[in-house]
């Protein structure tokens, strides 16, 4: 049915459980392109899905779970693990085909995305995915439970931080910006929204549907930190965490510009890839070109 998906070097996932350096950048593209083969093999296996933000986002979640979250395969409800809450809920398969890669359970599994009897399905649920700490799927929601987490550490005196990631589309939604006051309003430091600004949603460019713009100045009012980054390069979006962690009376929000279908030539930029699975040729022709990238990134490690 396809090619056999890549697990991630266990050595890697040892030396970050252990406390030990972690990635250098190359080992996180290099990581970061396994991923992007799991969202492909996912997508086309099901036959539907959400490929193009899914990809536009797969350096953030790779960073996020290999590099900067708190986290346990082996324990995924450790009470003081960080949070994550993906509130644009359909690019689940990237959520998904991370999780898999960290080892939360089998690589092989993406290709059961959105079949029935499957715990893969096309938004994330808590209660089947390990890995998953929210539900989400109705758009406009995943800030307003990630600032409620957030602001429950901050009661209980709980030191675990809460990551959400929405989309440029999703910012739209009225209830964001509910959240965003709320968590502006409240200090609430131990927050870190990401916004990826990929310019594009389902009906095309974000600006031409209903433009966000300025996205960071709209934050700054209210009371956010906010920094403004590639989305696909990791010594920024590394410095962006640092000094997320280093704001304090503040939530953060990075806005990371993106590209849409990021890593696969003929997705990159086009909004018709928000939701929709490539062909059995697109599917080789995209794995193909992931493969590319791959031996291109080991070969310099």
């Amino acid at each position: 049915m396809g090619q056999a998906l890549p697990y991630v070097n266990n050595l890697q996932i040892k030396s970050i459980e252990k406390g030990k350096p972690k990635m250098n950048n190359k080992e996180l593209q290099i990581t970061a392109t396994k991923v992007r083969k799991g969202i492909v093999e996912a997508v086309h296996s099901a036959k539907s899905g959400h490929p193009g933000g899914s990809l536009s986002a797969a350096d953030m979640f790779t960073y996020l779970y290999f590099e900067e979250m708190n986290i346990d395969p082996k324990n995924p409800k450790d009470p003081n693990r960080d949070r994550f809450v993906l509130s644009k809920g359909h690019t689940a398969p990237g959520l998904y085909s991370t999780l898999a890669n960290r080892g939360f359970f089998p690589v092989e599994d993406l290709k059961t995305l959105r079949k029935l009897g499957s715990y893969l399905q096309g938004h994330p649920c808590m209660t089947e995915t390990p890995g998953v700490d929210m539900s989400t799927g109705s758009l406009g929601q995943g800030v307003s439970a990630a600032v409620g987490m957030a602001l429950a550490a901050k009661l209980n005196g709980d030191s675990y931080r809460v990551y959400a990631l929405t989309g440029d589309g999703e910012i739209q939604e009225g209830q964001i910006w509910e959240a965003f006051m709320f968590a502006g309003a409240k200090g609430i430091d131990n927050l870190t929204v990401v916004i990826d600004n990929n310019g594009l949603q389902i009906d095309g460019k974000i600006d031409d549907v209903c433009s966000p713009y300025p996205i960071d100045k709209k934050l700054e009012a209210f009371n956010f930190n906010t920094i403004c980054i590639d989305g696909h390069d990791f010594d920024q979006i590394r410095d962006a965490f640092a000094k997320a962690k280093e704001c304090k009376g503040k939530p953060t929000a990075i806005i990371m510009k993106t590209t849409k279908g990021k890593g696969v030539s003929y997705m990159e930029n086009q909004a018709g890839w928000h939701g929709k699975a490539p062909s059995d040729e697109e599917y080789e022709q995209a794995m193909k070109e992931l493969d590319e990238q791959l031996a291109k990134y080991e070969a310099e490690v």
